[in-house]
């Protein structure tokens, strides 16, 4: 074949530039379609798209309040469901014990619950970044004169906490106990939560209750009678809890709450609660 006839053979540089266009495209939209999959099968739920949230009643988490929604745990699921373009079931709890168990179980994708990031706890789940700090704190009431019984965690020895069951406060206390080396009771309630017993010291049903501090500070301006502040740990950092195979779910929510905190939307419903 002679160099001439080579030559006829030789593509249109127009034609080359059109199909590396089309090739161009190609790629791209498999590329989206890629990502809008992987994005969407990281925030599926264990049983599909819906992703089961159980979320703890109390103040600072999920209340209703003549007939309307609210609290932290909720508005920012709420954020994240909309943002996000997920469809969110949430639950809400009472018991944590039992939501552990059920989360255990499957029944349950995510706990929205006052769950600190203790190494006890860390061995069982994991953890979403944190979502904000909290301690526990001792609720008690103050006498006629406005003073209380338990003014440090030395005075704690010899009384009897209630604890809502399943708390992380249960290993605090008991710790505690040890370090002092005297007794310190606990009732475990399996039937109420923390604002459950915060009210239960209120109307003088029981002593003493130890609870999360934001639980405890977002209802005592009701109660002035009530003290909170004899604090039981230091601050703890609070996350969400996932079982240990939600590997994927739980890194898109870190993604998430990175991202979202710079946000206008996130600071807003921050400054509501706290």
């Amino acid at each position: 074949m002679s160099v001439k006839n080579i030559f006829l053979f030789k593509p249109n540089l127009k034609v080359y530039i059109a199909l590396l266009i089309v090739a161009i495209a190609a790629m791209v939209a498999l590329y989206r379609c890629s990502s809008h999959g992987m994005k969407q099968n990281l925030f599926a739920g264990s049983k599909g798209d819906t992703i089961d949230v159980a979320i703890e009643y109390s103040p600072m988490s999920l209340y209703m309040y003549d007939d309307t929604l609210g609290g932290f745990n909720y508005d920012l699921l709420n954020l994240m469901a909309k943002e996000e373009n997920i469809d969110i079931k949430m639950h809400p709890i009472v018991n944590l014990k039992k939501t552990l168990e059920d989360l255990d179980k499957g029944l349950y994708d995510i706990v929205a619950a006052q769950i600190p990031a203790t190494v006890e706890f860390k061995r069982r789940y994991l953890f979403s970044d944190s979502i904000y700090l909290d301690r526990q704190v001792l609720v008690q009431l103050k006498d006629s004169l406005g003073n209380c019984k338990v003014k440090s965690q030395l005075d704690l020895t010899g009384k009897t906490l209630h604890v809502a069951d399943g708390s992380p406060a249960i290993s605090r206390i008991n710790n505690l106990s040890r370090e002092l080396g005297d007794t310190i009771s606990i009732v475990r309630e399996k039937r109420y939560g923390q604002e459950q017993l915060f009210l239960m010291v209120a109307s003088g049903e029981i002593d003493y209750a130890v609870i999360n501090y934001k639980v405890a500070h977002s209802l005592s301006n009701k109660y002035p009678a009530v003290d909170i502040s004899t604090a039981v740990s230091f601050n703890q950092l609070q996350s969400w809890a996932l079982r240990k195979d939600a590997v994927k779910l739980k890194d898109s929510l870190d993604v998430w709450l990175k991202k979202v905190r710079v946000t206008d939307a996130y600071k807003n419903i921050y400054s509501r609660y706290f």
